[in-house]
């Protein structure tokens, strides 16, 4: 997804709002980007991306704490919609586990993503 010229498209918009967060290696690469909004107490994570190459290193975490720690002002939620449970991406993605292990529990359903599969909210605390 990383690759995915909407997705630069759109980043280059947060980017310009100051409200994303890219991972790159050191050369031209990018491993994930975070594309975040708030509207206090309610803070939304709109887009967390990590490249194939760089699952399971760190990277989604550490684009977590960073948004968390430079957009989140004071008590409230953090929500992020990601795959209904019945989705084949919720398990191939590991979205649904990733997001369980940094606190995140499902809460309602969202609306249908652009394929017509089922989505959910995950909500925290924020402090």
């Amino acid at each position: 997804m990383v690759d995915n010229p909407g997705f630069h498209r759109a980043l280059d918009k947060h980017i310009r709002q100051s409200a994303a967060l890219v991972a790159a290696d050191s050369g031209p690469n990018l491993l994930g980007g975070l594309l975040f909004g708030a509207t206090p107490p309610t803070y939304h994570v709109h887009w967390l991306v990590v490249s194939e190459q760089a699952r399971g290193m760190g990277v989604g975490r550490a684009l977590m704490s960073d948004a968390t720690r430079r957009f989140v002002h004071g008590p409230g939620s953090i929500e992020v919609v990601t795959f209904g449970s019945d989705h084949p991406g919720a398990v191939a993605s590991g979205a649904r586990v990733f997001y369980e292990s940094l606190g995140f529990t499902p809460a309602e359903a969202a609306d249908p993503g652009p394929e017509g599969g089922s989505r959910q909210v995950y909500r925290r605390a924020a402090t």
